[in-house]
């Protein structure tokens, strides 16, 4: 079976995120997993919206992001689900994130789980939250986009 190269393709979406925050900047960190964790991300076997992100000694970690085990998993490794893994980026990158998330109201989510040239990546977020009134403004938008792709539809056939 041949590789591909240069493929990017996504493992999980945290929808949840979108809908709770407001998006500022978006950035992709590379991740430290163990070799089970790979093979369930190949599988599919990832649940990311109760995840978040945090910093500490300078460094990030997502915690949250439950990868669950193959049944095929190795013997002799006992497998945690929830296990927090450090997340990697420049440390130019991860300063100018920490003087922002310092700042009042921002914090730092996973968006989603993607491939990126055979690696598992973490596309996270600076992001502000909503008020609840913003949630509803978003719930009103969608529910208006749909009602205008039904007429739609409903013309053309």
């Amino acid at each position: 079976m041949a590789k591909k190269s240069d493929s990017s393709s996504r493992i999980a979406d945290n929808k949840k995120a979108l809908f709770n925050y407001f998006i500022e900047e978006r950035h992709e960190a590379g991740m430290v997993l163990h070799g089970w964790e790979v093979k369930a991300l190949r599988s599919g076997k990832v649940q990311l919206t109760d995840g978040y992100v945090v910093i500490k000694n300078g460094e990030l970690f997502l915690i949250g992001c439950q990868i669950n085990p193959l049944k095929t998993a190795s013997t002799h490794v006992s497998p945690d689900a929830v296990r927090i893994k450090k997340l990697l980026l420049h440390k130019d990158e991860i300063r100018r994130l920490i003087g922002k998330v310092e700042q009042k109201g921002y914090t730092l989510v996973p968006l989603n789980l993607h491939w990126k040239n055979g690696r598992a990546k973490c596309e996270i977020a600076l992001a502000k939250g909503k008020a609840e009134h913003d949630k509803r403004d978003t719930i009103r938008e969608r529910e208006g986009k749909r009602e205008v792709e039904r007429a739609m539809k409903s013309r053309h056939r």
